[in-house]
């Protein structure tokens, strides 16, 4: 048996997360999926966004990938980034 460049996929189930948000907040993402739509073409609901706003901010985030490297037991996979090629939320 070969083996193969690509290893096993990591886990890729969705985690249902119910969030509140103080109406200032609520507003800026309204107008972030405006802006979005503007920039885009392409008309998506905040929900749909927030996920890859959070993915965004924890993956550019230096100090926070140091700290999570430093954790005991943590694995040490890395914030998913979007090919260059994609847009990004």
């Amino acid at each position: 048996m070969s083996k193969l460049k690509l290893g096993p996929l990591p886990e890729t189930t969705p985690v249902k997360m119910t969030c509140t948000f103080l109406p200032e907040i609520h507003a800026a993402l309204s107008d972030y999926a405006r802006v979005y739509e503007r920039e885009y073409g392409n008309k998506e609901r905040p929900e749909t966004l927030i996920p890859f706003i959070v993915e965004a901010f924890l993956g550019s985030d230096a100090a926070f990938k140091k700290a999570r490297r430093e954790l005991p037991n943590m694995p040490k996979q890395s914030v998913h980034q979007p090919p260059a090629n994609q847009p990004k939320p």
